[in-house]
């Protein structure tokens, strides 16, 4: 994907790029999977060292299970500018372009970012003609945003929703 511009609410001239990930990236890539966390980790009574155990185990688990199942995916980092602000994990090697893991930190959420890299990758999928396909868990609030981007449920995957993008008409 091209560099874009977003019109975001606090900075409209903002380019937003992605990079692939490098190994300097892990820090950066923990602190993006621990903000996703923290609701979840908030309804717990865990000290502060419980909860860096949890999340390290299972950032590790995330990183592992990704690379065995997707190994030709792209794992990417979203730029904003020269800053790292998120990341993206996208597998384009089947029938349907996968959207493994979209993740900005908190202080880039709601900005647009988000929406316009969803929007590029439907419009690469119109392109191909390939639908996109993408994973939640199950009463995440991120549902209501796919469903207003065009994704419908199309299964259930355990505690996952499973949800698709197709090119209508």
């Amino acid at each position: 994907m091209e560099p874009f511009s977003i019109k975001g609410t606090r900075d409209p001239g903002a380019r937003i790029s992605l990079r692939p990930e490098s190994p300097d990236d892990e820090p950066f890539l923990f602190e993006v999977y621990a903000s996703t966390r923290e609701e979840e980790l908030a309804l717990t009574n865990w000290d502060t060292r419980m909860r860096k155990a949890f999340l390290d185990m299972q950032f590790a688990a995330m990183r592992r299970g990704y690379a065995g199942m997707f190994p030709a995916g792209e794992f990417l980092i979203i730029c904003r500018d020269d800053l790292r602000v998120g990341r993206l994990v996208l597998d384009r090697t089947g029938e349907v372009l996968r959207v493994v893991d979209l993740a900005l930190l908190p202080a880039h959420r709601n900005q647009g970012i988000g929406t316009m890299l969803m929007r590029q990758i439907c419009d690469e999928a119109a392109r191909i003609g390939k639908p996109v396909g993408l994973s939640v868990l199950k009463n995440n609030r991120a549902i209501a945003w796919y469903q207003r981007l065009g994704f419908t449920k199309t299964g259930y995957g355990g505690i996952y929703e499973e949800m698709e993008w197709r090119m209508r008409g």
